[in-house]
């Protein structure tokens, strides 16, 4: 289905994740930002979808998204300049080791992939600040646009702010694939439907396996409906929730949606699936990136946030083996998503998908400048991301790092360009940024800094 999905009411607020996966479920009334979108009537918000690409274990950027010249970055100027790009010490044959030029003249590193070929559409952000070395911690504070309280995620996800904004008539509004999300007072049916696998998510969107006669199915749906009626139950807001996402379970049950992620079936359409994106199982980070595209493609869900890579945390002599191909397959997997999502009509307003869907990758900070005593890169303060697609200006570069030790640096908002009394670009920035686009001019998500506008297209 390569047209715009027709959107029923009667889907609205679902939250799967609490009848199919066991996780708490209720719903609330509209949260501040979808009354300010309905208030504004908002078009853009009406037509906008989400992607969130998460690169898990610390990108090395300057293996993809900010690479240095190794003619001007040598090591005999490693103790002036405490960078050492590293790239004649990487152990992978017949591929190129030096950063290039993209058509656009965007200055990219050697394992940046297939994404190259989508440099027009393409918006680098360096020079980041993450504020941590931690795992957790960093993956965190890009998910919710907040600093962790230690270890703990404070406030709802930037992915569930959008959700509730967007998301309100669609089965699944805001779905996560092996990535954690959170949810403080949003509307219920704005929390993720989190799933570890594809395999999961076919689980939870099944019929289960149970086979009851139909007297005694309609025998329990009876019980459990009369139990809900009941005095006590109506006086309970948790017992009304639990009804309610009962009967909206049974809903998108009965509509049959694990259909569009059955990736081995054996249609035209899942054959052409699986050989876009190079499906071998169910719980592949290829599975996952079809999954996103099939889950807004087909009106199920507006916001996705999935695990597209692995494998970075390379701290030992895995850096120069593992490092970039790990990440080039990430990179490739995402010109799959754009390609796929290029290629699909959005209804007859001679727009594609891809003029609607907005993507994000990131990970949770990058890599030390340095090389290490074993042979791998560390932690970094300093990181990156990137964004295409609806409402990003492609071709360009935002911020930079420092030309010492990579540090994160300072930049105007509105150019996009270096400046030492503009500020240093934080994630908070990014979903700020997001938000603003589709017309929430508040500081509703408490992000407390403004949006990029240089990013905005």
């Amino acid at each position: 289905m390569s047209d715009r999905p027709s959107r029923s009411p009667s889907r609205r607020q679902v939250l799967l994740g609490g009848a199919a996966l066991g996780a708490s479920a209720g719903f609330g009334g509209l949260g501040p930002l979808v009354r300010l979108a309905q208030a504004g009537g908002n078009s853009v918000a009406a037509d906008r979808y989400f992607i969130f690409c998460y690169f898990s274990g610390g990108w090395d950027l300057q293996l993809s998204l900010d690479p240095r010249d190794p003619s001007v970055f040598t090591q005999e100027a490693v103790s002036a300049t405490r960078i050492q790009p590293g790239y004649e010490l990487l152990d992978d044959e017949g591929h190129i080791t030096a950063p290039f030029h993209t058509p656009s003249g965007i200055y990219v590193g050697p394992y940046i992939g297939d994404l190259a070929a989508h440099d027009s559409k393409l918006a680098i952000v360096r020079g980041m600040s993450m504020e941590t070395l931690t795992h957790e911690a960093g993956r965190r504070r890009f998910i919710t646009g907040k600093p962790p309280a230690g270890l703990q995620a404070r406030g709802s996800a930037g992915a569930t702010w959008l959700a509730s904004t967007v998301g309100s008539t669609d089965p699944i509004p805001n779905l996560a694939l092996r990535l954690e999300s959170y949810n403080v007072d949003q509307p219920e049916w704005a929390t993720a439907m989190s799933v570890d696998t594809v395999t999961d998510l076919l689980r939870a969107l099944s019929p289960s396996e149970i086979d009851l006669s139909e007297l005694a199915e309609r025998q329990v749906d009876d019980f459990l409906r009369g139990s809900a009626d009941c005095a006590t139950a109506q006086r309970s807001a948790m017992w009304r929730a639990a009804e309610e996402s009962r009967r909206s379970s049974q809903e998108v049950l009965a509509s049959g949606l694990s259909g569009a992620f059955d990736f081995f079936g054996d249609d035209e359409e899942m054959e052409a699936i699986r050989a876009r994106y190079g499906i071998t199982s169910l719980d592949s980070a290829a599975a996952r990136a079809a999954t996103a595209v099939r889950a807004v493609t087909q009106g199920i869900s507006r916001v996705v946030s999935f695990r597209v890579g692995s494998g970075l945390d390379t701290h030992y002599q895995n850096w120069a083996t593992d490092q970039g191909p790990s990440q080039e397959r990430g990179f490739n997997l995402v010109a799959r998503m754009v390609e796929d999502l290029e290629s699909r009509p959005f209804g007859n307003t001679g727009d594609s998908w891809l003029d609607h869907t907005t993507i994000v990758g990131f990970s949770e900070f990058g890599r030390t400048a340095l090389i290490n005593a074993r042979g791998g890169r560390d932690h970094s303060l300093s990181s990156g991301c990137f964004l295409l697609g609806a409402g990003i200006r492609g071709g360009q570069v935002i911020g930079a790092s420092s030309d010492v030790g990579l540090e994160p640096g300072n930049t105007n908002l509105e150019t996009g360009l270096p400046d030492p009394d503009g500020e240093v670009i934080k994630p908070e920035h990014i979903l700020r940024t997001l938000l603003t686009d589709i017309g929430v001019s508040d500081d509703v998500a408490d992000l407390r800094v403004e949006p990029i506008h240089a990013l905005r297209g």
